[in-house]
């Protein structure tokens, strides 16, 4: 080893590097400094070597000797182990550029309020803060918060690195947020409410929603896509009696919106509190856990739209604009979400309906 370690512009000096220069000013061996410090030559040698440390005893023994005080030595000792630490750090962060290359930094800039950053590595310090992690490479580690089936790959780390990084963001986000104690019971009192909402405009909606959600025990969240993040909406439990319901507010049609809303809804109602659950508007990643996604896909399905209604409606590629409003007035619901239904399923092509579906634009409060 070295008393000397580089890495860029960053030099860190061991003590030993100092006790070298000493001796040789004092133009004598190491053996006979040795036997004058009081200690041996291989310990001698390590600390030359920048492969010891210099301890207490070391730092008296030197300080008696060599006409200085103990504190040089130590601190001496501490600079190098901070230096060494920066080092380390410069490295690590060097490491991760590829990683932070994938996120989009501005988003958290607009949404996190993360100051402009003057390099690469000053971002990655920046974002590892705000996501509370000690690497962004953590983000790619298999069942890190967010539970996904799928291995890591070149294809998918962009959506795996982002959706996880929405998520974090969700859950910071959530932090201001007050709730009471979850209350399942509640929140099922509420789901007809919640669905009449369908008819209404956000700025009517929203004001209310949040209060429903709050009083029980989830902490709604609405927050920007993030570029590559393919998200939707998510759950995440923060403990026992509180629930983060995270769902993306910009540019999304309003069936996808409700769908999301609804199937995230279910999986608050499976209180499964160790699992993070996410949605996506594509197929990218596939939860671990079939069983839960299809029982609130359907429970989203059924609950906007009746099956028994449904199929008393018998919607064939026939079906008009009109016909598709009378029969989402008659089950009170919007009938963008009908018109989204029957596109999903097949029935009716992509490019029908078009003035019957609407996006939101709901604006995130600080």
């Amino acid at each position: 080893m070295s008393s000397i370690t580089e890495y860029k512009e960053l030099i860190a000096f061991h003590p030993g590097y100092y006790l070298s220069e000493i001796l040789e000013d004092m133009g004598i061996t190491q053996a006979e400094f040795a036997t004058r410090l009081g200690t041996n030559t291989k310990t001698l040698s390590y600390l030359i070597n920048g492969q010891t440390n210099i301890t207490n005893d070391l730092a008296k023994k030197l300080s008696v000797m060599l006409g200085t005080s103990e504190e040089v030595w130590l601190n001496l000792q501490n600079v190098y182990d901070q230096k060494l630490i920066e080092i380390e750090k410069e490295k690590d962060f060097d490491k991760q550029q590829a990683v932070a290359r994938l996120i989009d930094y501005s988003y958290f800039m607009k949404v996190a309020g993360l100051p402009k950053a003057k390099s690469i590595n000053e971002k990655i310090e920046n974002l590892c803060g705000y996501l509370k992690v000690a690497d962004l490479r953590i983000m790619l580690k298999p069942d890190f918060l967010v539970n996904c089936r799928t291995g890591i790959s070149e294809v998918n780390e962009k959506n795996i690195v982002n959706s996880r990084a929405w998520v974090q963001t969700a859950i910071n986000c959530s932090q201001k947020i007050e709730t009471d104690k979850y209350d399942a019971e509640k929140l099922k009192f509420h789901l007809s409410e919640i669905r009449d909402m369908t008819v209404k405009e956000p700025e009517e909606f929203i004001p209310r929603m949040n209060q429903i959600f709050a009083e029980c025990g989830v902490a709604f969240v609405l927050l920007p896509s993030l570029k590559n993040s393919g998200v939707n909406g998510a759950v995440k439990w923060v403990n026992e009696n509180r629930v983060v319901l995270a769902m993306n507010n910009r540019r999304l049609d309003a069936d996808i919106f409700w769908f999301s809303l609804f199937h995230e809804i279910k999986h608050v109602l499976q209180r499964k509190t160790k699992t993070t659950f996410i949605s996506y508007s594509e197929n990218e990643m596939i939860s671990k856990n079939e069983a839960l996604e299809e029982e609130a896909d359907k429970f989203a399905t059924n609950y906007l739209i009746p099956p028994a209604a449904l199929r008393k409606f018998a919607p064939t590629k026939y079906t008009s604009d009109e016909e598709i409003i009378r029969f989402a007035n008659s089950i009170g619901i919007h009938p963008g979400i009908v018109a989204g239904r029957l596109q999903h399923e097949g029935i009716i092509p992509q490019n029908r309906c078009s003035k019957l579906k609407v996006k939101y634009v709901i604006e995130m409060e600080n």
